[in-house]
């Protein structure tokens, strides 16, 4: 991590409140099963110097007060919790250093990064480690940015790095100015302060609601067949986007208690994959998601086992240039995914269509009206919809923009970044991260649901290989 931009450090996260998403998260992590922590693995060509590894850590955590800020929940769950500073911050509670096993290949790197994940986050402290792993075959080095989720989505984490990380191996700044202290809060004090600010704001929100509902009738008095027309079209699209996939899960990958992890990673150039989604009138998501569907139908295969679909899932980004970096914001797709279908132009088709229509839809951020409410539900009831929200689909996947120039951590250059996304009660969560050119995929898997590895590993590259060759047919 290396200094950067003040004003910008310090909005990352953005406000002290938490959304109601982000409490349902922070709640649901009580339960192995809908933990919501994901893992940042970076690949270093050397082992960078320690003592500047621990500065630069310091100094952007003066930087970015969120990476100092613990997690206050109020007295009475009528608000959510919110962000307050750590008066007890410790950057050793959060940075360590360890040296892998021999003989140091990505074998044993994934093997602690598995042990890694296991591991819950200290819900007392910012929610958030990091760990350099030394003795990586070749020189190299890796570095592990654990994050629970309700500190930022993927994108988020991405943007992070954008902040943190340098463009050169040379030192930068030795010191930078800190961000401005933020207030800190109590059970009691975030009760108080929120509830105040709500009855400060109700007399204004009702008047927007009274306008909201004039202009609404005004609107059904002048044009009645256009509301009834805008009516229908939501409570339609409201039913797609809340309804499961009309698809079973599949026998080979379901009923499994989802708490272990299997890690895996695969790399693909990201102008061939571009490439072969073009090639198939799709773009670079669509052949990573025709691409994973490829790897499953050949997994599936190989047990005996015909799937024609499968119920996958995938997020959509809502962010937009007014919205603060990091924090969370997104919806939730899911698509009856045509795993069967051997012909890689077909699935990259059928996918395209499907994500299209899925960003179309008008209630796609419908859970974010239902979020209030359920985040005030008692914890049990959080956990179990939680759950359920997830156990209806064999796969989450997600592809994310990354960095598209090379950077540097304390001086070592970064090769590869791999994400591993948290996964509730799934089969397996793929996270494909494009880095200075190359799609780095991440496999986060339930090794009672994926039982060879080996294979699974040797089926996701004839996926990918089955996509790519679309370039050229």
């Amino acid at each position: 991590m290396e200094p950067t931009n003040g004003s910008t450090a310090a909005s990352w996260g953005g406000p002290a409140g938490m959304t109601d998403w982000e409490a349902v998260m922070w709640r649901a992590e009580v339960e192995p099963r809908t933990r919501s922590t994901g893992v940042l693995l970076e690949i270093l060509d050397c082992e960078p110097d320690w003592d500047r590894l621990v500065a630069a850590h310091d100094r952007i955590t003066r930087q970015i007060p969120r990476l100092r800020e613990r997690v206050v929940e109020p007295a009475l769950p009528l608000v959510a919790p919110a962000w307050s500073p750590d008066g007890d911050f410790d950057l050793r509670h959060h940075l360590h250093r360890l040296r892998l096993p021999a003989p140091g290949g990505m074998g044993e790197l994934l093997e602690v990064t598995e042990a890694l994940f296991d591991r819950p986050l200290d819900r007392s402290r910012p929610p958030w480690e990091a760990v350099l792993f030394e003795g990586l075959d070749g020189g190299r080095a890796a570095y592990a940015l654990k994050l629970h989720h309700s500190l930022t989505d993927g994108q988020g984490a991405l943007q992070l790095l954008e902040l943190a990380h340098s463009r050169t191996r040379e030192p930068g700044p030795t010191s930078a100015p800190a961000a401005p202290a933020r207030p800190t809060l109590s059970p009691t004090s975030l009760l108080a302060t929120r509830l105040l600010r709500r009855t400060a704001q109700a007399p204004v929100q009702l008047a927007q609601q009274f306008l909201g509902s004039a202009r609404l009738a005004q609107r059904t008095v002048t044009h009645p067949g256009a509301v009834i027309s805008d009516t229908v079209r939501f409570t339609r699209s409201l039913q797609r986007v809340l309804s499961p996939p009309p698809v079973a899960r599949s026998p080979l990958l379901a009923g499994q208690d989802g708490t272990g992890y299997r890690l895996l990673v695969h790399d693909v150039p990201l102008a061939d994959l571009k490439a072969a989604g073009k090639a198939a009138g799709g773009s670079v998501n669509d052949a990573f998601l025709a691409a994973l569907l490829g790897g499953f139908r050949r997994y599936h295969e190989h047990f005996g086992v015909t799937v024609d679909r499968m119920p996958i899932a995938f997020p959509i980004s809502l962010r937009t240039s007014d919205d603060p970096l990091g924090g969370n914001r997104f919806a939730g797709a899911r698509f009856a995914a045509p795993v069967g279908e051997p012909d890689a132009r077909e699935r990259i088709a059928a996918v395209r269509e499907f994500v299209l229509t899925a960003r179309g839809e008008p209630a796609i951020g419908v859970l974010d009206v239902l979020a209030p409410l359920v985040s005030r539900l008692p914890t049990p009831v959080v956990v179990g919809l939680a759950a359920s929200m997830t156990a209806i689909t064999d796969v989450q996947a997600s592809n994310i923009a990354g960095l598209g120039h090379t950077a540097y951590l304390a001086g070592a250059k970064i090769t590869h970044t791999y994400m591993f996304g948290p996964r509730p009660g799934v089969a397996a969560m793929v996270v494909m991260a494009s880095y200075d050119g190359t799609c780095c995929v991440g496999f986060n898997v339930d090794p009672d649901a994926i039982t060879d590895l080996d294979l699974f590993a040797d089926c996701v590259r004839e996926g990918f290989d089955e996509v790519l060759a679309v370039r050229n047919s």
